[in-house]
């Protein structure tokens, strides 16, 4: 049975009436019992300093000595609820908040490594650590390797473009399908799967940020799906010199009178690396703001429109964009988009843009505890990691509305000047909403002495004593 109201606000409730407003419509992907445990563990996970274990969350919250803890471990390894379905609810509770009827919903993806040990995780595999390794030192690291969507948005109080997760899924590698009747998916198969699901938030812009796209392989793959969605849109990125540079096509021509197919491309068009280094090439000087969170960058751009095209896939047609470094300090980059009046500078900024997927991952991490939880059983692996990066996005969101009513100011020092809010400053916004919800329960507002209950002064004292 499902429950047909969120659970009121009040002292009993975890989470305060400005928090758990968001929250309403959530409250239908689960059960009335799961519900109630659902906001317990995201009380936790926020409040709870450290490791985001299912005991740390209970610990917080003083509840570390009720004998009834495993139906809280049931909610991610046993009860009926799916991820998906709440990874389109907060998109589109996202796109409502931040993104302006009509503008262009632009969503990254991108793969990062969570570093996990343990023979009972059966999708673990070993991968190249990204960030121990460097152009000519390799290291592999032990984890379970993730595919995440989130959107690209301006936040106010953040002065720049955060990437907010609303999707991850897991993306094991080749060794976890040996011996079962699955073909091993790479990470642009398990993109390509999941890229028309977000035409559903409007018309978007996804920019194809998988490590393939960043080298010689180019994300071609996903290009064709697009071709039956008129609202999406794909960008890719690869070398020009680069073997795997998608041949180009001039427009289909009609169709001659007579028995037979119509053609679906025209002539062969010039490679991008030739088109690059001819001298006829037209090159116009365009300016990209913040270039990867750095000063503006001056660049070339050439760009056309060309049909892209693959024996056995349908014909896309698709606007490439060469970009090369006037000063030299960078190799010249080639950008494919679906979008034909998508304009070059917005081309560019979208893939610029794909840099704050970092920033999430490393501020997850850092706030959230990602890589610290412990779960071995299956089911409770695929929900708790996409869980904890969803929270990334709804502590941004609770932040945006805090603002609204009173502006964030941002943690500073004599020695650390800081114009800006970070996620650091909005996680830490969130948790003095709910300690004081808690807090305001026995004392009235407004009052030099407040009344703390000693059970909650014991969770705050514990919390500060083990918080390494």
């Amino acid at each position: 049975m499902k429950q047909p109201d969120p659970t009121p606000a009040s002292c009993e409730s975890p989470l305060p009436a400005c928090l758990l407003s968001r929250l309403a419509s959530l409250s239908q992907q689960f059960t009335r019992p799961t519900w109630q445990n659902v906001l317990l563990l995201v009380t936790g996970a926020i409040l709870a300093p450290g490791k985001r274990t299912v005991t740390a969350a209970l610990r917080i919250l003083g509840r570390e000595q009720e004998t009834d803890f495993p139906i809280y471990h049931g909610v991610l390894n046993r009860a009926v609820w799916s991820y998906r379905a709440v990874a389109g609810w907060l998109l589109c509770l996202l796109v409502a908040t931040f993104v302006s009827a009509g503008a262009t919903v632009v969503i990254g993806i991108d793969d990062t490594i969570e570093r996990r040990w343990g023979h009972k995780i059966s999708a673990r595999g070993i991968y190249r650590d990204p960030v121990r390794s460097s152009k000519g030192h390799f290291v592999k690291t032990s984890g379970l390797r993730w595919l995440s969507a989130q959107l690209l948005v301006h936040i106010p109080w953040a002065g720049r473009i955060m990437a907010l997760p609303f999707l991850t899924m897991l993306a094991p590698s080749k060794r976890f399908y040996a011996g079962k009747p699955r073909s091993p998916k790479t990470l642009l198969d398990c993109a390509r799967q999941v890229a028309p699901a977000f035409a559903g938030a409007g018309s978007c812009k996804s920019t194809a940020g998988c490590p393939a796209a960043a080298s010689c392989s180019s994300a071609t793959p996903l290009l064709p799906p697009s071709a039956s969605s008129p609202r999406f849109a794909v960008m890719s990125v690869s070398s020009p010199d680069c073997g795997s540079t998608p041949i180009c096509y001039a427009p289909a021509p009609p169709k001659r009178p007579g028995r037979g197919r119509p053609p679906v491309k025209g002539k062969r068009l010039p490679k991008l690396g030739e088109v690059l280094h001819d001298a006829n090439t037209v090159w116009q000087h365009h300016t990209v703001a913040l270039w990867y969170g750095r000063t503006n960058r001056a660049v070339e751009i050439a760009t056309g429109t060309a049909v892209w095209y693959h024996s056995g896939l349908p014909p896309v047609p698709i606007r490439w964009l060469l970009v090369r470094d006037p000063r030299g300090e960078l190799a010249p980059q080639t950008f494919l988009c679906t979008d034909l009046d998508a304009d070059p500078v917005d081309i560019l900024q979208w893939f610029v843009s794909r840099w704050q997927l970092e920033v999430t991952f490393q501020e997850s991490r850092a706030h959230l505890g990602v890589e610290t939880q412990r779960q071995w059983s299956d089911l409770a692996i695929m929900r708790t990691t996409p869980a904890l990066l969803g929270l990334f996005s709804l502590v941004t969101l609770w932040a945006h509305d805090l603002a609204a009513r009173l502006p964030l100011a941002p943690r500073t020092a004599a020695w650390y000047p800081k114009a800006h809010c970070t996620f650091s400053d909005a996680i830490a916004t969130v948790r003095r909403q709910i300690w004081h919800q808690q807090i305001c329960c026995m004392s009235r507002l407004h009052r030099d002495v407040i009344e703390i209950p000693r059970q909650l002064w014991e969770r705050a004292e514990n919390a500060l004593a083990y918080a390494a």
